[in-house]
């Protein structure tokens, strides 16, 4: 017969429990049932080792034990642990309905409020719970689930409506099953007393507060599915990675800027000028639909440009005008004054912008560059991608989509770091390098001189007004070589044959990116250094705005044919070489949209609705570009994944375009000298005096806004404010980068501990198993000297 095996729990007591307060009966009931369930589960698998050990035999009981060993060799345990490492909560939970009900009973006892519950002193011991109580009979899996399903409501009835609402929403149970618990935790009609009737008033607090949650629910719907170009945005990373996905991302967030950038320069400057008109200077000319490209003629006098916002207060009626032109306001007044407002409004948005520029490139360095390492991506994509709330049939299909393309990525960026370079290789792909950019350097100071030569023709020559067609000469100049200069640069990185996709786009974007600023250096020199002193009775201000007006819009006639007809071209072209059709041009086309932005920031000094343009633009755009790259490119023949293209290009965005805008109107603002006889600043010697002539006023209005001129000299005009601001950003920079470098050498000490904690784990399950082998050799041992000593007995008694 089997021998019955015995149990001993030893629980020595430490000092801390001594001075600890008593626990709870509930909290004890707690651990005895923790206790009766571990000593039930350690009887079942010793009755089940038992019974195969009297089947195999002494001779087979050590064939089944096999040597531990240690985190770098072969691990064999045997059954008895394999059955303990079977049964760790981390690998239970949630395998069962039982066991996450027993866990959700866990968390609603810990959220009973202890002051309520009496003292385990105060009750004498035959009230109190006992390991005696318990027998060590096995019960069945339903019995135990009911049992602890029964203790989860109880629980639950014992917790607010708030408390228990939250938890059964967050419980990994089905509807029925939350139904069901739900039903069950309401007290019963008869049963309800005083205090568990809810009042009139709760019960409409309670159907407000559900009335209020789905209408929040139904606004977010409601916003989420407005989401511009939301299913658009789908398809394209569904259909061709999140590679080209990441140039149409990058045009909404332009769009977004543009938006951001319009609204106070609508509210505080053209909608004003608007409601107050300025006197027309002379006759209106006719329009003849050459303005359309010109930018000039009939749109001068309008809105659109510097020249026609006027100098003179537009909240009342002007008094007497001085002999400097200049409309003097009312004695004791606060006039809105238009080269103030002009001048704060330009400033405040740009200062907007910029920090919102650096908020999105900060969450987007967040988002790409994250502290951890990308283990297990493969994984999290096949069996935790997929939204099971997908219910119709393009959905499902879009999101099947999704995930492939994912997975093509993933894999072609597993295979590149898996992929040998030898030393010959490299010095020869280095020598090639040099070679190309060398070539491509040499295009880019072709372009730049032929630029500046074609600009210096057309000061020395300039345009009378009844030729308005010759204005575009130069952005026409401009455009084209922008246009050409991309596909030389395109056809020299075929000759490098780059192993990464990702650098291949990188180089092909500093080539770019290079070009696109040194042309417009060009531009900036071009009309602040050469075009103020050549207009002498013009409006410089006015001609700058038609010159930015113009380049935009030659940059998009150009952008447009190039999408429709040479991306045609060329995949008739691809096709006829059997070569397939053309890949998207990533780098090509975002430059482009980052040259357009740029275009945009300089010129909204000189033309407030210059964002206006610049949405329209991109709005059509985004169109046109879908367009062309669903009828004539393919998805990239190398996938590879577009983790960090986003915050790049916002860098990019950041810090050589909008920097260089804002140097430029800096430069315009501080030292060049306004037109006498145009604009809001015409009797001014900088653009920045109005400010000075604004705080000079304020000091004779009284002293009711004497803090307003305290403001303007300690905090603009001194220059400590601005170096102490710099001072603090830059500190704030440099401690955001050090918790992040924190982060990382927490995230590696933990990383360590862990895999400590798994070589303990390894060490203590090997240590568990050759005592258990020391155990069974002894038992083996004694049985065998057992069965000896009766046969040397009886060989004694026969001598």
């Amino acid at each position: 017969m089997a021998q019955s095996l015995a149990f001993l729990l030893n629980v020595p007591e430490t000092p801390e429990d001594q001075g600890s307060p008593e626990p709870s009966p509930y909290d004890e009931s707690e651990m005895h049932d923790s206790f009766h369930q571990l000593i039930q589960e350690q009887s079942l698998w010793a009755a089940e080792e038992g019974l195969e050990l009297q089947q195999r035999g002494p001779e087979a009981s050590g064939s089944d034990h096999q040597a531990l060993l240690g985190p770098e060799g072969t691990v064999a345990h045997s059954t008895a642990t394999l059955r303990i490492l079977a049964s760790m909560p981390s690998r239970t939970i949630g395998r069962s309905r039982g066991a996450i009900i027993s866990q959700y009973y866990n968390r609603t006892v810990k959220l009973r409020r202890r002051t309520s519950r009496p003292q385990l002193g105060h009750l004498g011991r035959s009230a109190r719970p006992s390991l005696r109580l318990y027998d060590l009979e096995l019960d069945s899996t339903a019995l135990e689930e009911e049992e602890k399903r029964v203790l989860l409501v109880k629980e639950l009835r014992g917790l607010t409506v708030a408390q228990r609402d939250h938890m059964l929403r967050a419980m990994p149970l089905s509807l029925a099953e939350k139904r069901c618990l739900r039903e069950e935790t309401r007290t019963p009609r008869g049963r309800q007393g005083r205090r568990g009737l809810p009042s009139c008033c709760n019960r409409f607090q309670y159907a407000c507060v559900l009335a209020l949650h789905d209408l929040g629910l139904g606004l977010l719907s409601v916003l989420h599915v407005l989401t511009p170009w939301r299913y658009a945005l789908k398809r394209i990373g569904g259909q061709f990675g999140s590679s080209v996905l990441s140039y149409f991302l990058f045009l909404k967030t332009l769009l977004a800027f543009n938006v951001l950038l319009l609204l106070p320069l609508l509210a505080f400057i053209v909608g004003v000028q608007a409601a107050f008109p300025p006197a027309p200077l002379g006759s209106v000319p006719a329009f003849t639909g050459l303005e359309l490209l010109t930018g000039a003629g009939r749109f001068t006098d309008t809105v659109m440009y510097y020249g026609y916002y006027s100098n003179a207060t537009l909240n009342q009626l002007c008094a007497a005008a001085l002999d400097s032109g200049q409309c003097t306001p009312e004695a004791g007044s606060l006039p809105y004054n238009m080269p103030l407002a002009y001048l704060f409004t330009v400033g405040i948005a740009f200062f907007v912008t910029c920090i919102t520029l650096v908020y999105s490139m900060s969450h987007s360095f967040g988002e790409s560059y994250r502290v951890g390492s990308t283990l297990g991506a493969h994984a999290i994509t096949i069996f935790c991608s997929w939204d099971h709330k997908v219910t119709q049939k393009w959905a499902s299909r879009l999101q099947h989509d999704n995930i492939r393309t994912r997975l093509k990525e993933l894999l072609a960026e597993w295979r590149l770091r898996q992929a040998p370079s030898s030393v010959c290789g490299r010095v020869r792909q280095t020598a090639v390098l040099a070679l190309v950019w060398l070539l491509c350097l040499t295009v880019t100071l072709g372009c730049t001189l032929a630029i500046y030569a074609f600009s210096e023709f057309m000061i020395k020559s300039p345009v009378s007004t009844d030729r308005e067609g010759a204005l575009l000469a130069l952005p026409l100049v401009v455009s084209l070589l922008n246009l050409v200069a991309p596909y030389l640069y395109r056809g020299l990185a075929a000759l490098e044959r780059h192993d990464s996709p990702v650098l291949e786009v990188y180089v092909a974007i500093c080539r770019n990116l290079i070009l696109k600023m040194v042309i417009l250096g060009i531009l900036c020199y071009h009309w602040l250094g050469r075009r103020v002193g050549a207009v002498k009775d013009q409006c410089w201000e006015n001609f700058v705005g038609q010159e930015l007006y113009r380049f935009m819009v030659m940059d998009f006639l150009f952008t447009l044919l190039d999408t429709l007809f040479g991306e045609l071209v060329w995949r008739l072209i691809s096709e006829k070489l059997r070569r397939g059709q053309p890949e998207f041009d990533i780098a090509r086309n975002v430059l482009e949209l980052i040259y357009g932005q740029t275009l945009t920031w300089l010129g909204v000094l000189f033309s407030p609705l210059l964002p206006a343009m610049q949405i329209i633009k991109l709005v059509l755009l985004f169109y046109i570009k879908k367009m062309s790259l669903m009828a004539n490119c393919q998805a990239p023949r190398r996938p590879w994944l577009a983790s960090h293209m986003s915050t790049i290009f916002i860098s990019l965005l950041c810090f050589p375009s909008f920097l260089g805008a804002a140097i430029f109107l800096c430069y315009a603002i501080w030292q060049v000298k306004p037109s006498s006889f145009c604009g809001p600043f015409r009797t001014l010697d900088t653009m920045y005096e109005a400010g000075k002539v604004w705080v000079r006023r304020l000091e004779k209005a009284g002293p009711r806004v004497s803090w307003l001129p305290w403001i303007h000299r300690n905090l603009v005009e001194n220059t400590f404010p601005i170096y102490l601001v710099s001072a603090l950003l830059l500190a704030m920079i440099y401690l955001n980068i050090q918790v992040v470098r924190g982060q990382r050498k927490v995230i590696c000490l933990l990383k360590e501990q862990i895999s400590n904690e798994g070589e303990d784990k390894i060490f203590l399950i090997n240590k568990l198993h050759s005592v258990y082998e020391r155990k069974e050799k002894s038992r083996i041992g004694r049985t065998q000297e057992d069965e000896t000593s009766p046969v040397l007995l009886t060989d004694d008694r026969d001598t």
